[in-house]
This record gives C-alpha cells, sequence and structure tokens, in this order.
C-alpha cells in the first residue's frame, strides 16, 4: 500500500534570490530544454542576452545577474523548473502563492496564465522597472533573533516611515510585510532618512537592495501604465489551482474574473504594499497543508516563511525555537533550493 500524497502549498520567491550560489541553477535543475529554448528565443527577439548565457557565464556578475531584466528571467525560468520537478505522485499542490515578483511565477505555476506568456509578463515587467529605476528599497528587521512576536515595535516603525513620509521632500512606504522583516520603498531622501534615524542592526540594518527600485509603491505607477499598455487581458485566463495574491486573497479555479485578474497584477500588485505575511497566513488557515515547498532559485525566503507562520501563531508555533524543533521533528517547510531538502519534493 502506497503511503498518501502529502498536501502542499507552493511558494514562488521574487528578486533577489539569484545570486553567486545560484549561478548554473537552470543547467542544474530545469527539466525541459525544449521550453528553456523557447524563453531564450524570447529573449533574443528582443535583444536581451539568453538566459542560458547568463545561467552559464563563468563568474557571477552584481551588476548584471541582479538587473531587473536579467534577474526576473532567471528568477521566473528556475522557479518554474523546480515547479514542474515536483513528484505530483508523492506531492498533492493544494495551492500557490509567491513573494512580490514571485506573483508571475504563481500565476503560471497556477495556469492562470501559460508558461509563454507568464514569462512575457516577468520579463517585460523586469525590463520596464529596470529602464526607469524609480526609486529604491531597504530591509530592517522587527522581530529579535529569537523570532518572538512583537507587535509594539513593529508599529513603532510603522510611525517611523509615516513621519518621514509626511516630510515635504521624501517618500517612504512600506513595500512588502515579509515576515518578521520590514522591506521599506521609497525615493533617495525617504530612505537616506530612515536609515539616519534606524537603530544599526548586527551592523547590516537597515541595509539597501541593489538593482531594486521602490517596487509595491505609488512610485511605480509609470511602470504599471506601460505594463498594461504592453500586457492584455487575454494573456490571463482560468487557473487550475487556487492562487493566493499579495492582499491575502484567494482566486479560485473555474471561478475568477480575468479581467479584474489582469487589473490586479498589472495594477494594485505594482503600486501598492504586497502582504506576503498574510498570504502565508491565509495559505495556511485556509488550506492546512502538509508542506510549504519554497521554489528556487536561493534559500532566503523560507526564514520569512516560517517567521510569517510564527506570526499567525499556526499551530502553537510561538518562535523560532519552537518552529525549529517542529521542522526537526518532521519538516514543514521545503527549500527546494536546498539539495538537502529537494528531494522531499521531487522524491528524487
Amino acid at each position: 500500500m502506497t503511503a498518501p500524497r502529502k498536501t502542499a502549498v507552493i511558494i514562488c520567491p521574487g528578486r533577489g534570490t539569484y545570486n553567486k550560489a545560484e549561478l548554473g541553477y537552470l543547467s542544474r535543475y530545469f527539466p525541459d530544454a525544449g521550453l528553456l529554448a523557447a524563453f531564450d528565443a524570447q529573449r533574443g527577439a528582443e535583444g536581451q542576452e539568453t538566459l542560458t548565457a547568463l545561467d552559464g557565464a563563468e563568474r557571477f556578475s552584481l551588476a548584471g545577474h541582479t538587473r531587473g531584466d536579467n534577474a526576473s528571467g532567471l528568477i521566473f525560468v528556475a522557479t518554474l523548473g523546480d515547479f514542474l520537478s515536483i513528484n505530483r505522485e508523492i506531492i498533492d499542490v493544494v495551492a500557490v502563492t509567491g513573494n512580490s515578483m514571485g506573483w508571475y511565477s504563481a500565476l503560471t505555476c497556477a495556469g492562470a496564465v501559460s508558461p509563454k506568456d507568464g514569462f512575457s509578463i516577468a520579463n517585460t515587467m523586469g525590463t520596464l522597472m529596470q529602464e526607469a529605476l524609480i526609486g529604491g528599497q531597504l530591509v530592517y528587521p522587527f522581530l529579535g533573533d529569537d523570532w518572538r512576536p512583537d507587535s509594539a515595535r513593529k508599529a513603532q516603525l510603522s510611525t517611523i516611515v509615516a513621519e518621514i513620509d509626511g516630510r515635504a521632500d521624501c517618500v517612504l512606504a512600506l513595500s512588502i510585510n515579509l515576515g518578521g522583516m520590514l522591506v521599506l520603498a521609497g525615493n533617495e531622501a525617504g530612505l537616506k532618512a530612515f536609515e539616519e534615524t534606524a537603530e544599526p542592526i548586527h551592523g547590516r540594518f537597515p541595509m539597501r537592495l541593489g538593482n531594486h527600485a521602490a517596487f509595491h509603491t505609488h512610485l511605480q505607477r509609470p511602470v504599471a501604465e506601460k505594463g498594461r499598455a504592453k500586457l492584455p487581458p487575454d494573456l490571463f485566463g482560468q487557473p487550475v489551482l487556487p492562487m493566493i495574491d499579495g492582499r491575502g486573497a484567494i482566486w479560485w479555479p473555474h471561478a475568477s474574473d480575468t479581467e479584474a485578474l489582469w487589473d490586479y497584477t498589472l495594477g494594485h500588485q505594482v503600486t501598492e504594499s504586497y502582504d506576503f505575511t498574510r498570504a502565508i497566513a491565509v495559505a495556511a488557515r485556509e488550506f492546512a497543508p502538509d508542506l510549504f515547498i519554497v521554489t528556487g532559485p536561493g534559500t532566503t525566503l523560507g526564514g520569512a516563511v516560517a517567521q510569517s507562520l510564527i506570526l499567525t501563531d499556526w499551530r502553537g508555533m510561538g518562535d523560532k525555537a519552537t518552529f525549529k524543533t517542529r521542522q526537526d521533528e518532521n519538516p514543514l517547510l521545503v527549500a527546494m533550493g536546498m539539495d538537502e531538502q529537494r528531494g522531499l519534493a521531487t522524491g528524487q
């Protein structure tokens, strides 16, 4: 008698996850050479360097590989490749979500857009954002090293952000609610003001994110408008799997308004805060999966998923120690970017 399949919510990562350690990720893991060639042809038609060439470079280039017009395509294809590699004989995928740019990947994994159109969306938006490069982003933690919820600290930081944003020359807002991290975005004056105000932590934070624009703020409205002009509503169809967006809203198969899906993807999703923490909370409460599988590339999103579950008080996990005990006893979180965990999703 075969063991029952484990249910899983798939989580697609966003920008900043294809780094030096991920160089060669596509050549190692992408399962469909014909599909990769089709993506390369799409980029070639736009006069862009192919993903095969970028992934196969002799060395990682911070200036080259992290540009929006390169990083978005690399991350999207790495994510899709991992999703296609999940063994459905042992894993029952019950829903898909993502962080920031990972929403474009989630659309594709859930079947709301085709792989070709999903790549076009991710590559187009990444290119438009790189061309405009309006504002920037930084990250700052509000949880301590024990990951114990601290709503007062978060509220205090939100007050600081609002005060800075209220200054005449400053723009600063919450870009992504990312587990125990606040991802803030704004103009140079706003970002610099926060860096001068916030207490330094571990010599790392506040930490600027290179080649990142002011994602998920009103500063991106010109980019959203160009995206809507280039990417028509007829690219979008009904999802095959439920999708959880950056508001925590669920898009159900056979019951989604595809015009509204286009409008959200190239509107609210671009210009308003992305609540990844809420997306994970909804995934946990509505689907109660056996596993949360974070596709590659990279391994940095796992901590934010764990912190989001702790903030949700899911299954009594109240801090880092209780999560780690639960994870060690019976893995709840699977990061496909980690070789030692990948087999839990692929069965290999």
